[in-house]
C-alpha cells in the first residue's frame, strides 16, 4: 500500500479529468484538527495509497460504495466513500466524485488525520481511528447544514410536526429498502408548501442499524435547526437526512404523504409500512427501536398501535403510547436477576435485558420514594422522553404498574465512564484523544439540557458513573431529568430534598439546597479534573492524607507543577499537553466557590472548540483544604513523570493571551 506520493498525485489528476461537471459544486468539509500528521510521514503515504485505490474500488454492488484501510498502527488510515443513488448516478461519475473529494481534503483539511468531504453526489470520510464498524455517525465525521431562509406560515408548530412525520416515514422506507435510500413528499392545503425529503445509509448497514442512525440524525436536526427553516440536512459518514420546500431530486418521492389521508409509495409500493407510521395516534416518534415493542404489551389496545421512533410531535399529550407492561420487562430481565444487575445509583438499580429478536435494553428500577402520583409522574416522563440528543441516553419506554416504576433505556455496551477511568488497566484504553472527545460530548449534552432543549433541565447528579459509553466510546449522559421526578418543587431555586453525590455537589447546593445550572457546572468541573488525572475526587480522602482532588490540583496549579497531576498514561503525548492544560484551567474555573464566577455551558464549549486560553484566572476552589508541605511534594502515582523540555516549558505559569471570550446569553 506504500506507493510513492508522486504517483498518487498523478492518479488524482487522471481521475479529475473526468470531473468537469462537478467543478461548479462547492464541497462542505469537516476537519478533525485535534490530530495532525506531518509531511512525508507514514500516515500521509497510507492516505495517498487510499486516494489512489479507493475511487477505483467503488462498484455498483452493494451500491456505489467502498471502504478500505491502509498501513499498520499507529499510522493506519480508515476510509469510506458512498454515492447516494440520486438521479441515476453511475459508477464512473461516483469514482470521479470520490477522487475529487480526496483532492479537496488535501486543500480544505491539510495534514489533519480526519476529514469528511460532502458533495451532493458523494461523501468521503477518512480517519486515523477505526470508524468502519460504527453503526452511527461519528461526531467528527458529520456536518449539519441549513437553509438560511425561513418559511412564512401561520402555524410553525404544524409545519415542524409535518417535517418530522415526513422524515420518519422516509427513514423507515430507507431502512427497509435494498439500496438503503429513500425520498419522500408531503402535501398540505394550498397555504403550505410541499416538503421534499431524502434519507440514505451506507448500503453495508443492516436495516436496524440504518434506522437507528437515521433516528439519531433526525433528532439532531431538530435540536440544531430553527423549526421553520425552508430546508436542512445532516450528512454523516454512515447516514444522512434532508428536507427542502423545493424538489432537489428527479422524479416523484418514493414515499407520498398527503396532509390528510393514507400514505402511498411511488416506486416501491410499500403502502402498509408508511400508513402504519403516519397514523394520527403515532404521528410523532419516540426514540429507539420501538415498533417491535407493541407485540409484547398486555392490553389489546396497545398491541394494535405500533410505537415509532424519535417523537417530535406536539400532539402527544400523554405517555400511553409507549407504556410497557410489567410481565414483558420481567421476562426481558429474567425477573430482575442479580446476574443481570448492571449497577445501582441514587435513583435505583439498573438491569440488563433483552427482548425477543435480540434488542438489548437497560431497565432502571426506580426507588419507591417518589412522592408524586402516577399522573404527575407520567407528565414528567413525557417531557423527559422528548429530550433527544446524541449525548443523552435514549429512553425507549416506561412501566408504571403497582409499586413498580421502570424506565427502559438503550443499552450501553461499554457501561459507564468510571469503569474505565478509575481502573488501572482499563484506563490505558482511553488516550487523550478519547478523553477529550468524552469531555466535549458531555459538555454538548449538558448545553442541550441547560440551553437548547424545550425544557431547562438541571441534572443535579452529574458524575462519572452517570456518563455511559456506547460501542465507539461516545459519551451519553444518563439520569438526566430524574431529579425532576423526585424533587419537592423544581420550579423553586431551593429544595428540601438534596439529591446527588458528595464530592460532585456545588457548595451552595450541598449546604443550602440552592441549585441552578451553575450547580451542574461545578459537577462538570470535578468530572473534567477526574478525567485528566484518572483519580476519583472521593478517593482523595484517607486517614493519613485528608486532601481532596480539587485541593491537590489547585496546590499544583499554584506551585506551577500542574503536569504532575496529569494521568501518567497521558503524559507521553507531549503534543496534547497544551490542550490538557487548557482543560485543567477550564475545570478549575468551573469549581469556583461563587456560582457567578463559573462559566455557562455556551462559554465552556467555545473554550473547548477553540485554541483560546481562558482569560479568567481561577481562584481557590470550593471546599479547599490547605495541604501540608510534605503532601504537595509527594507523588500521587507510583510511576515517575520524566521531565522533558516540553514539560519544563509547561511547568511554568500559563501565559494568558489578550483574546477575550464574550459570554453569550442562553436562549
Amino acid at each position: 500500500m506504500r506507493v510513492a506520493l508522486a504517483v498518487h498525485v498523478l492518479a488524482f489528476a487522471g481521475l479529475l479529468m473526468a470531473m468537469a461537471p462537478l467543478a461548479a459544486s462547492y464541497p462542505w468539509q469537516v476537519c478533525n484538527g485535534s490530530s495532525n500528521y506531518t509531511a512525508n510521514s507514514a500516515f500521509q503515504r497510507n492516505l495517498g495509497a487510499l486516494a489512489a485505490t479507493l475511487p477505483g474500488n467503488v462498484s455498483a454492488s452493494p451500491g456505489l460504495f467502498a471502504d478500505a484501510t491502509a498501513g499498520d498502527a499507529p499510522s493506519t488510515v480508515y476510509a469510506l466513500a458512498f454515492c447516494p443513488p440520486i438521479d441515476n448516478q453511475n459508477v464512473s461519475g461516483c469514482r470521479a466524485c470520490v477522487a475529487a473529494s480526496f483532492a479537496d481534503a488535501q486543500t480544505l483539511c491539510p495534514y489533519t488525520k480526519g476529514a469528511h468531504i460532502i458533495y451532493d453526489n458523494c461523501v468521503l470520510s477518512f480517519s486515523g481511528r477505526d470508524f468502519l464498524g460504527s453503526a452511527t455517525n461519528p461526531p467528527d465525521l458529520e456536518r449539519k447544514l441549513r437553509n438560511t431562509e425561513n418559511v412564512t406560515v401561520s402555524n410553525v408548530g404544524e409545519f415542524n410536526r409535518v417535517i418530522y412525520v415526513l422524515l420518519d416515514a422516509t427513514a423507515e422506507y430507507t431502512a427497509g429498502s435494498a439500496a438503503r435510500f429513500g425520498t419522500g413528499e408531503i402535501t398540505f392545503d394550498p397555504t403550505y408548501p410541499t416538503i421534499y425529503s431524502m434519507a440514505w445509509c451506507t448500503p453495508d448497514m443492516t436495516p436496524g442499524n440504518c434506522r437507528s442512525c437515521l433516528v439519531e440524525a433526525i433528532a439532531e436536526m431538530h435540536a440544531f435547526f430553527n423549526p421553520n427553516a425552508q430546508g436542512a440536512r445532516l450528512v454523516g459518514a454512515r447516514c444522512a437526512a434532508r428536507y427542502e420546500i423545493y424538489p432537489f431530486y428527479q422524479g416523484g418521492g418514493m414515499v407520498q404523504l398527503p396532509a390528510n389521508g393514507p400514505a402511498t409509495h411511488g416506486k416501491k409500493g410499500k403502502t402498509g409500512k408508511v400508513l402504519a407510521i403516519v397514523l394520527p395516534t403515532v404521528a410523532a416518534l419516540l426514540a429507539g427501536t420501538m415498533i417491535c415493542f407493541c407485540c409484547w404489551r398486555r392490553r389489546a389496545k396497545a398491541t394494535k398501535r405500533p410505537l415509532s421512533y424519535a417523537s417530535r410531535s406536539e400532539d402527544i399529550q400523554n405517555i400511553e403510547s409507549f407504556i410497557m407492561d410489567l410481565p414483558t420487562i420481567r421476562i426481558a430481565t429474567d425477573n430482575f436477576a442479580e446476574n443481570n444487575k448492571l449497577g445501582e445509583g441514587g435513583f435505583g438499580a439498573v438491569y440488563k435485558g433483552s427482548f425477543p429478536g435480540g434488542q438489548e435494553i437497560a431497565v432502571k428500577r426506580l426507588s419507591q420514594s417518589s412522592g408524586q402520583g402516577i399522573g404527575e409522574l407520567k407528565n414528567e416522563l413525557v417531557l423527559i422522553a422528548k429530550l433527544q440528543h446524541k449525548n443523552l441516553v435514549r429512553l425507549f419506554g416506561v412501566c408504571l404498574e403497582g409499586d413498580e416504576k421502570l424506565l427502559v433505556y438503550e443499552y450501553m455496551p461499554n457501561k459507564s465512564l468510571d469503569t474505565f477511568l478509575f481502573d488501572s488497566e482499563k484506563r490505558k484504553q482511553i488516550d487523550w484523544g478519547k478523553r477529550f472527545t468524552i469531555i466535549k460530548g458531555i459538555t454538548g449534552g449538558l448545553q442541550y439540557l441547560h440551553e437548547d432543549s424545550q425544557l431547562k433541565i438541571i441534572h443535579r447528579d452529574l458524575k462519572a458513573s452517570n456518563v455511559l459509553l456506547d460501542t465507539n466510546m461516545n459519551p451519553k449522559i444518563s439520569d438526566f431529568g430524574l431529579a425532576r421526578l423526585f424533587g419537592d418543587d423544581q420550579s423553586q431555586e431551593t429544595t428540601n430534598r438534596v439529591v446527588g453525590t458528595y464530592g460532585y455537589m456545588a457548595p451552595e447546593y450541598a449546604l443550602r439546597g440552592q441549585y441552578s445550572v451553575k450547580s451542574d457546572i461545578y459537577s462538570l468541573g470535578v468530572l473534567i479534573l477526574e478525567i485528566i488525572t484518572g483519580r476519583k475526587n472521593s478517593d482523595s480522602y484517607n486517614n493519613e492524607q485528608p486532601v481532596d482532588l480539587l485541593s491537590l490540583v489547585w496546590e499544583h496549579w499554584a506551585m506551577k507543577t500542574i503536569t504532575e497531576m496529569v494521568d501518567p498514561y497521558l503524559r507521553s503525548d507531549s503534543s496534547s499537553l497544551d490542550e490538557i492544560l487548557r482543560c485543567i484551567h477550564i475545570g478549575l474555573i468551573c469549581v469556583q466557590e461563587d456560582p457567578v464566577d463559573r462559566p455557562t455551558m455556551s462559554v465552556i464549549n467555545v473554550m473547548l472548540d477553540s485554541n483560546v486560553v481562558p482569560t479568567q484566572a481561577p481562584s481557590r476552589p470550593a471546599f479547599y483544604i490547605e495541604m501540608a508541605g510534605n503532601i504537595i511534594g509527594s507523588n500521587m502515582y507510583s510511576q515517575p513523570y520524566p521531565v522533558t523540555d516540553s514539560t519544563a516549558k509547561h511547568s511554568t505559569a500559563m501565559s494568558l493571551n489578550d483574546v477575550t471570550i464574550t459570554e453569550p446569553e442562553p436562549r
